[in-house]
């Protein structure tokens, strides 16, 4: 088999194949499992049900999920709303997500999310997260810029 360059591959069907589902494996076995009813689960869950409820102009939802800390800040969901749309556009209308790393920490919980926002640029929001009542809130999210790669 050749490759782009013209050099003679040593990989050849069988060979391949095998190599191929190494990598899968190995990437399938790295990816930590989130098991339903988990604090991660159940954060997960709360940032999509946010984001679900801001794509469907659901004002009311996305305010319900905000702790209590950001409703005291803000006082009502029509300036909770605002602040978003005009700070946030990348989550307000996110057209992708990917989770990432989850980090627990003593009084709140960070999870890491890979948006794609409404203009195609990629960003990294880190979600801070606490319980209150029992109830996964969001208390704040920090968003940069993405790495693009290569």
């Amino acid at each position: 088999m050749w490759n782009r360059t013209g050099v003679r591959s040593r990989l050849h069907g069988a060979s391949a194949g095998l190599l191929v589902t190494l990598l899968v494996l190995a990437l399938v076995t790295a990816v930590p499992k989130v098991t339903a009813g988990s604090a991660e689960a159940d954060i997960r869950d709360t940032i999509l049900r946010q984001i679900e409820a801001f794509a469907t102009d659901d004002h009311q939802r996305a305010w319900d999920i905000a702790s209590e800390g950001i409703q005291r800040r803000f006082g009502t969901s029509e300036v909770f709303l605002s602040m978003v749309e005009q700070a946030y556009p990348a989550i307000h209308r996110a057209t992708a997500i990917e989770f990432r790393e989850y980090v627990p920490h003593g009084y709140f919980d960070i999870q890491v999310v890979r948006l794609t926002g409404p203009q195609g640029a990629r960003w990294n929001a880190y979600y801070r997260m606490v319980e209150e009542d029992g109830q996964w809130r969001i208390a704040g999210v920090r968003v940069q810029k993405a790495d693009t790669g290569i």
